[in-house]
């Protein structure tokens, strides 16, 4: 069979010794009726959460592309919120009301204790069992094995965020370096091997959040149609990428608002993908409107008919120094000598001095020669559309309409 693999991971490090825009849009989805109790009003929360996940996803991704050449974009809102969101089990004052306005939580609208049990759904949706998708979530506390963590914030983190805590000597920064290192590898089944480089031995709290993802498509493409062609990165610059061929049913539509096709592909499992293809000339009007009301409706924009789909292979990696990007969304306090975290050791004395945030993406084929067969699909009595990704596009990976991944795609054969 025919894999479509991706791999993405998230560290934050918080040392202890060492014009602001806003994007937020109310959540009001987030409104309920407090004495609502049951499955159902867990569902609300975890939709609430999302939705909130979502916002982030959409401002952080603003943020990054309305930076001069920002290139090739891929990142993980999913982890980035819950990695900050675990933060605010330690953060008190106005270092919590900075990170929960940025991850477009109202306080107003949803508290605290509904924001966690959000996050716990969430956590249990990621991480269960699915056939033909692997899908893992985690998150884990490296402390200096001299300082102890509130027991309140420890069993906080085991609950809502199924994370881990454990003394580490960061003195010794080599062997912790090689210890943290294998920890992650071993949970992202090896694809993640040096996560960590030059740990600075000063290191009190190490905040590790990853997410690892490998699905095969439903509809998978076959090798031997793969062809190199031309991949336009601007007006004038062409590059030549491997570019993959699928012909048969797909679910495709045009969005009248994004001036943009919209191709979902769906995975094993229950994971989807959305690649967003502007018009020629308007990424930069696809970005500025871009939204969750509008991405909430691809799945009703889109209908299965007759398409040929031009797809390109290609590998990112996208890296991301989180403290000036969040710094400049709102998220201050955390990053100076104003922070309070004083939750999470009932000492105030430590920040956030470094936040970074790694993923990577795969998209290729892989597999026998024969499964590839079943993967194509002839229409005979229709006429198929063409579609053609050989210009910049968009990429968004949903799992029950909560956004894992996101990213823009500019040069297919740039990594990074």
């Amino acid at each position: 069979y025919r894999n479509m693999k991706m791999f993405f991971f998230l560290w934050l490090l918080i040392v202890g010794i060492h014009s602001n825009s806003y994007c937020y849009e109310p959540n009001h989805q987030g409104v309920r009726n407090q004495n609502q109790r049951g499955q159902e009003n867990q569902n609300m929360l975890r939709q609430s959460v999302g939705n909130s996940v979502c916002q982030f996803a959409c401002c952080f991704f603003k943020e990054i592309s309305s930076r001069e050449n920002s290139g090739n974009v891929f990142f993980s809102p999913l982890s980035i919120s819950t990695a900050f969101a675990m933060l605010t089990l330690g953060a008190r004052s106005d270092t919590l009301t900075q990170i929960l306005r940025v991850l477009s939580f109202n306080p107003r609208e949803i508290s605290e204790n509904e924001i966690l049990e959000g996050y716990r759904q969430l956590m249990q949706m990621v991480n269960r069992k699915n056939a033909g998708l692997q899908l893992n979530m985690g998150n884990v506390l490296f402390v200096l094995d001299r300082l102890k963590p509130q027991e309140k914030f420890l069993n906080n983190l085991r609950n809502f965020f199924e994370g881990e805590a454990y003394p580490m000597n960061f003195k010794k920064a080599d062997q912790a370096q090689v210890k943290i290192n294998e920890y992650v590898a071993e949970r992202t089944n090896g694809k993640i091997k040096d996560l960590i480089n030059n740990l600075d031995p000063l290191t009190e709290i190490l905040l590790i959040s990853y997410i690892y993802f490998n699905a095969e498509w439903e509809k998978p493409f076959d090798p031997k149609y793969t062809k190199k062609n031309k991949f336009f990165v601007d007006g004038n610059k062409a590059v030549e990428v491997p570019m993959m061929f699928g012909m048969g049913l797909f679910k495709h539509g045009y969005d009248e608002q994004l001036s943009s096709t919209v191709l979902q592909m769906d995975y094993k499992g229950g994971a989807s993908a959305f690649f967003v293809l502007p018009d020629q000339g308007r990424m930069r009007k696809l970005e500025k409107k871009l939204s969750c009301e509008r991405m909430s409706r691809w799945r009703t924009l889109v209908s299965k008919s007759s398409a040929n789909i031009y797809l390109p292979k290609f590998t990112l990696y996208g890296t991301y120094n989180l403290k000036n990007i969040l710094y400049k969304m709102g998220i201050m306090d955390v990053f100076t000598d104003k922070a309070d975290l004083s939750g999470i050791t009932g000492q105030p004395q430590h920040r956030v001095s470094q936040a970074i945030h790694k993923a990577v993406v795969n998209v290729d084929e892989t597999g026998t020669e024969a499964a590839a067969a079943t993967g194509m699909e002839i229409v005979p009595m229709s006429v198929p559309i063409t579609i053609t990704f050989n210009r910049p596009f968009l990429m968004v990976i949903t799992m029950e309409s909560n956004i894992l991944f996101m990213g823009k795609i500019v040069n297919p054969l740039k990594k990074d």
